[in-house]
């Protein structure tokens, strides 16, 4: 289908399994660490609005709507809306030296410019993704270090 996307991160932080599932659900803070994160506006207390702007010229605004978020568990799972659709899930699970971060996105591409270029530039898209990924791993650690 056109524009769907899923993804599939793993990070693995020397961190607290606590301090990591407090820092992720924590969205007004992003911006302090992710540095492909501008800004953030919060709706309501269960939805925020991000302005996201990674390695290609073009934003992205997606509201994220709290739909879990269950700390003892560490799972959380957030709807998506605006240039994206869908969802995104994460999993924080505590291991020998850390913690363990899962991030999953199932993403229907909403923006018209990434719609009618999906065909051709998918793959810069995906690339795109894994380098704000990576960018948010190593400000999560940095963050979490300096916490």
């Amino acid at each position: 289908m056109v524009g769907t996307y899923r993804f599939r991160s793993v990070w693995l932080l020397a961190a607290p399994a606590r301090a990591v599932f407090d820092a992720v659900v924590d969205l007004e803070h992003y911006p302090r660490w992710w540095s492909d994160v501008r800004s953030v506006r919060q709706v309501d207390a269960d939805t925020a609005e991000l302005v996201c702007r990674a390695s290609l010229p073009y934003r992205l605004v997606l509201r994220m709507h709290r739909d879990v978020e269950d700390s003892d568990a560490g799972r959380l799972r957030v709807g998506l809306s605006g240039d994206l659709e869908g969802f995104l899930a994460g999993s924080v699970t505590r291991t020998k030296n850390g913690t363990h971060l899962e991030i999953t996105q199932e993403v229907e591409a909403r923006k018209p410019l990434l719609r009618k270029l999906d065909r051709v530039a998918r793959p810069v898209f995906r690339a795109n993704h894994a380098l704000m990924m990576r960018r948010g791993l190593r400000g999560l650690r940095s963050h979490l270090a300096g916490a």
